[in-house]
């Protein structure tokens, strides 16, 4: 679903369809033969219309309300006027006062805004001060590397922080810069694999095709070889273009979603595309990281080891303080080491280093003893060759700890950090086994590490580990490699992208759950893309679902609904086609045969309301998670053709007699009804088994007001009353 679309355009969406014109055009041609009885089909076409309608104003008004959460905004620092001018040397004056978070549609020429890591650049800027602002435009160059930026470079929107902070001045808004191509980007990403709409599409294109070309000829037939006058010619031509047109099919569908869309928001699950909903359904494999899915995302610094022997663990204390409060911006480990170093400020600052993703570290040059001196804390292997002090790391990596380096030139000390693993990680694990989902962990920590936390989580196959930086780079030779592991360290954004193709290119249906920078071009290219709300705007925006709560454990109740409403589909979807494909088949047929179509339009929607259009809204809204195998045309057409091919020869059987033994026209046309009744009916128990007290009661209710209708009120339907028929037919036989 569209959030972004308005009231009138969700009523357009649903009254001026190619179908709903087609409908029109029939309902005028009945009107003009005469026989108004036979638009009986108009009432459903405007309650279809009228469902739709409601239903998804009903959900655009909630989806309208949470949205708000993935809105994008700015973080403004000074309003337009009240900038600073430009300081001697062409260095711009950065104005004080509170850092206000705004909407980007707020922003004007001149506002000076600040950015840091995670943030994405919404309007364009020209940089006026950058702490190692790094900028990722792979979004806009197809450069996957990113960009330092220096004072007077430019910030295009559309690009995101992926290291350092900078403060820049907005030079376009609106129309002139990338604002809105950014929203066209999110829109015309990857969309969420649906395998079910594009089925459902390419038949409606084909049926489409074929309306014309064959009402055309069926109607020359019943005028020229079946001989039938205008008026009944017209009927009869409609009534056999009317059953190809799957126009509840589209309709079901669509509500199904949008009803969706409405169940999901309620569970916190914010759908920026209705196909992620089947897309969700059928995903066999989930690619997460470790934090937020095993662990809190919270570190503790466990120990600091001191490998050194010539500084002191005072000194190196000295030193991990100023590199854990050296930046405004903050994360998981920053967060670690402030509560367990003070801010003592002990030694000067000279130069800041930000961590970037890329580098896997930070650091900073501090002045000692009139000297300057770069230290960098990060991933050992990133900053030492020294075998000895990586294996020492890699010991505590072993016990399931994350382990830092500071190191100068040489290593210096060793910071021993543990995740807090998640109390229900463990139950999340063993759903998604049960629903046969395999779960791949891509992580950029130590992949023993991430290893050994998945063990204590109850991941299976957490001992199944490598480095990613060992894996190669073709799709191809990836995919072969990638099913041997279940957990993969050291993943660089690139690599994360390349896994991801690495699975789809084996048939797998993929999922990417992700909440950083560093996984928008995953979410961007996966079958379906999750993200945390409370992770960045870039996320956000590359993804097709967003979990408004941020907690990995609510995908459970997800997968449920989405593999509820597929399955839903997916069964009833069944009684449409059947329609659908007997229809073709009956009017090629009686074209070739030159007789008259064996059903008018009130029969068609006799046994429309009764054994499709009634079961299917009943059906479609049941609560059950039932696994969703691959290939929906494959599975619904394993019912409806063999049926479709039964009434099809059941009614050409049904001409066969008549010309044998001359049964009459309404004689004949009761048969075709009772025909037609009996092997929808049949359809339906199929799709229902196994019976449910549930789907007894609608067998039994549906098949009772089909007998009623015929029972009753024969002449209206254009039948003879049941028992007249049997004598009449036994006369006939038995002369």
């Amino acid at each position: 679903m569209d959030a972004s679309k308005t009231k009138w355009e969700i009523v357009a969406s649903h009254t001026f369809t190619y179908f709903n014109f087609l409908n029109l055009v029939l309902a005028a041609l009945i009107v003009f033969s005469g026989q108004q009885k036979n638009m009986l089909f108009m009432g459903i076409v405007i309650t279809n219309a009228l469902i739709g309608i409601i239903q998804e104003l009903k959900v655009k008004k909630l989806i309208d309300a949470l949205s708000v959460v993935t809105a994008t905004k700015a973080k403004l620092l000074a309003p337009a006027g009240e900038a600073g001018e430009v300081a001697a040397g062409g260095v711009q004056e950065i104005p004080s006062g509170e850092v206000r978070e705004v909407p980007v549609e707020q922003l004007r020429i001149g506002d000076v805004v600040r950015f840091s890591i995670g943030d994405q650049i919404p309007v364009d800027c020209e940089t006026i001060e950058s702490q190692g602002l790094e900028i990722d435009e792979s979004l806009l160059t197809g450069e996957s590397l990113a960009v330092l930026k220096k004072t007077g470079d430019m910030l295009y929107s559309g690009s995101n922080a992926v290291a350092g902070t900078g403060t820049a001045r907005v030079i376009h808004v609106g129309e002139d810069n990338y604002a809105t191509q950014l929203v066209k980007k999110a829109k015309t990403k990857r969309r969420a694999t649906s395998e079910m709409q594009i089925a459902i599409k390419r038949i409606i294109k084909y049926v489409g095709y074929a309306i014309i070309p064959i009402g055309l000829a069926l109607y020359y037939i019943q005028r020229s070889a079946a001989h039938n006058t205008v008026s009944d010619s017209i009927v009869n031509t409609v009534a056999g273009v009317l059953g190809m047109i799957p126009e509840g099919l589209v309709l079901l569908t669509s509500i199904s979603f949008i009803l969706g869309v409405g169940r999901l928001a309620k569970k916190n699950a914010l759908v920026q595309e209705m196909e992620a909903i089947e897309a969700l359904a059928r995903v066999d494999v989930l690619c997460l990281d470790k934090t937020g899915t095993i662990t809190t995302g919270e570190l503790k610094v466990e120990r600091v080891v001191t490998v050194d022997a010539i500084r002191s663990e005072k000194k190196v204390r000295e030193i991990l303080e100023c590199i854990s409060y050296a930046f405004e911006e903050t994360n998981a480990t920053t967060d670690a080491l402030r509560r367990y170093f003070d801010d003592t400020k002990k030694l000067e600052i000279v130069e800041r280093i930000p961590f970037s993703s890329k580098r896997k570290y930070m650091g900073v040059t501090l002045r000692e003893n009139g000297r300057e001196k770069r230290y960098c804390l990060g991933a050992p292997e990133y900053l030492t060759n020294d075998r000895a002090t990586i294996s020492k790391a890699e010991q505590f990596a072993a016990e399931g700890m994350r382990v830092l380096l500071l190191a100068e030139k040489e290593p210096v000390a060793l910071v021993v950090l543990s995740d807090i693993i998640k109390e229900d990680a463990a139950e999340t694990f063993r759903f998604f086994r049960e629903k046969d989902v395999e779960i791949k962990i891509i992580s950029g920590d130590n992949p023993l590490t991430v290893s050994i936390v998945g063990k204590r989580a109850g991941l299976e196959g957490a001992e199944r580990y490598v480095d990613a930086r060992e894996l190669p780079d073709d799709t191809e030779e990836l995919r072969r490699e990638v099913e041997n592991y279940t957990v993969f360290g050291r993943v660089s954004p690139e690599k994360k992208r390349l896994l991801v193709k690495a699975f789809e290119a084996g048939d797998r249906v993929t999922g990417m759950v992700g909440d950083g920078v560093n996984d928008v071009l995953a979410l961007k290219d996966a079958d379906c893309g999750i993200a945390m709300a409370s992770g960045s705007d870039a996320a956000k925006q590359s993804a097709h679902i967003v979990l408004l709560d941020s907690d990995f454990s609510s995908m459970k109740e997800i997968v449920n609904e989405g593999r509820t409403i597929i399955s839903n589909i997916e069964r009833v979807s069944a009684l449409y086609l059947t329609k659908t494909l007997y229809s073709i088949m009956l009017c090629v047929l009686f074209i070739i045969i030159g007789q008259s179509y064996p059903f008018i339009p009130i029969q068609l929607s006799l046994i429309g309301g009764t054994a499709i259009g009634i079961p299917s809204f009943v059906l479609a809204f049941e609560r059950h998670e039932d696994t969703i195998p691959r290939g929906f045309l494959r599975n619904v057409l394993r019912i409806s053709l063999p049926a479709a091919l039964i009434l099809t020869g059941g009614l050409a059987a049904v001409t066969i007699l008549n010309k044998m033994f001359f049964f009459g026209e309404v004689a004949v046309s009761t048969l075709n009804l009772l025909a037609g009744g009996a092997v929808s009916f049949g359809v339906l128990v199929s799709v229902c088994i196994p019976l449910s007290r549930l789907r007894f009661a609608l067998c039994i209710t549906v098949i009772s007001l089909f007998c009623a209708a015929v029972l009753l009120f024969p002449r209206f339907f254009g039948v003879v009353p049941v028992f007249e028929l049997f004598f009449s037919l036994r006369a006939k036989v038995g002369g």
